[in-house]
């Protein structure tokens, strides 16, 4: 059912539904455009539209060939919705959920071109916050790239930076500082987990994690709940990937660096990506497992949100893709404290193993040295049966033990 949307577009036809609002395939003057509508509690708060209008002209002042424009922004009533380029393909997430993980040349040019739009829009003073494989389209309808690549635009620019924006206190009630924690948990840079405000490293942090996913299939963090995901940004180091040149390991691991200076710049990881593509020409994805899930562990920072169901992912502004995705996102928790951040339980490493392994110290790798065990004993018992026996046999017959005759004991022939 077509939906006006202000007095210049129409909705026409929902493509998704995400954390933030709805994805709608709608028309403007200039012709079909994506409508991202915002959740009704995101419209009627007054705060967060002042601040939504004072972003106008920061967002509709980037452009940039990888960057998914926005075209207008819109306050009408309870409408509270973004206008933005329609990019006809899909999004990243799905391609990562049909393929597993890419060749390391197309997943280097990917990340290349959203490291461009990120350049931009640092220069232009706007950091994204939330950079993840669900904010990146691939447009099918662009020139194929290095590793038959398409072009990957970045989206949903400011989106973040509303919802996590301090809400006004009640009336007549004062409010604490807010200590919360808005993103998704596996791309969290280690600054805004401790707390910091977020600058241009945060984005590249997650554009790092990023392209570790596209190698491996899975992120360096994630895995198990999401405090404990938290403390592995800040406590924990990144588990080498096999079969990568050292060149593209090395920048992965300065730009998941802890302290956020010793990061690159957006433009600087750009021109280093490409600079690597043609040694990584027809290399074939990595042969790795993902590893096995981390063991439950004593959790202290929880969600605030009263709501205890999980956000889902932030759908593409693409036709055709998925409605949803399958990775928690705009999760709320409290600031985790230095004494939970340092010492006590900390959560373990996602180490990759190879094809048909299990990670070192996890619950299978364990159960396997156990059977393993258990088999070596037994055949320990077996062997020190059959020596009995012998020994037995051989105090009575007063014979010479026969030699061995094909790796086996002969039997003494009959009389």
């Amino acid at each position: 059912m077509a939906r006006k949307i202000g007095s210049r577009y129409t909705a026409h036809q929902i493509l998704g539904r995400g954390s933030a609002g709805t994805v709608w395939l709608g028309e403007g003057p200039e012709g079909p455009v994506a409508v991202k509508l915002l959740r009704e509690d995101l419209a009627s708060d007054q705060e967060l539209v002042g601040r939504f209008v004072q972003e106008r002209s920061a967002l509709l002042g980037l452009d940039h060939p990888h960057i998914v424009s926005v075209r207008d922004l819109v306050v009408d009533g309870n409408d509270l919705a973004l206008v933005m380029d329609l990019v006809r393909g899909t999004d990243l997430r799905t391609r990562l959920d049909r393929e597993r993980r890419l060749a390391p040349e197309a997943a280097v040019a990917i990340v290349a071109d959203v490291a461009d739009a990120l350049a931009a829009a640092h220069a232009a003073g706007v950091v994204h916050r939330d950079v993840k494989p669900e904010n990146v389209l691939l447009d099918m309808q662009g020139p194929l790239g290095p590793g038959g690549s398409h072009p990957a635009l970045l989206t949903d620019f400011g989106v973040a930076k509303l919802i996590d924006s301090p809400r006004r206190a009640s009336a007549g009630r004062a409010t604490a500082p807010t200590t919360r924690i808005i993103g998704t948990p596996d791309y969290l840079a280690p600054e805004i987990v401790e707390g910091l405000p977020p600058r241009a490293a945060v984005d590249i942090y997650a554009l790092a994690t990023v392209l570790y996913e596209l190698l491996a299939g899975f992120t360096p963090f994630g895995g198990g709940h999401p405090g404990a995901v938290l403390r592995r940004h800040v406590t924990e180091t990144v588990v080498p990937l096999p079969g990568i040149p050292d060149e593209l390991w090395q920048l992965i691991v300065q730009c998941l660096a802890k302290a956020p200076a010793s990061r690159l710049r957006a433009s600087e990881l750009s021109a280093r990506l490409r600079d690597l593509l043609p040694m990584l020409a027809g290399m074939p994805p990595l042969d790795v497992d993902e590893p096995d899930e981390p063991e439950p562990e004593p959790v202290s920072a929880e969600p605030l949100d009263a709501d205890p169901v999980r956000r889902r992912g932030v759908v593409p502004l693409v036709p055709g893709s998925a409605t949803d995705s399958n990775r928690d996102t705009h999760t709320s928790m409290r600031v985790p404290g230095p004494e939970e951040l340092a010492g006590g339980a900390l959560g373990t490493a996602r180490v990759p193993r190879p094809a048909g392994g299990h990670r070192p110290g996890s619950a299978r790798h364990r159960a396997d040295t156990v059977r393993r065990r258990r088999l070596a004993l037994t055949a320990a018992a077996v062997v020190l049966a059959a020596a009995l026996g012998l020994g037995g046999w051989l105090a009575s017959s007063g014979d010479e033990p026969q030699p061995p005759q094909n790796g086996r004991h002969s039997a003494p022939a009959k009389p």
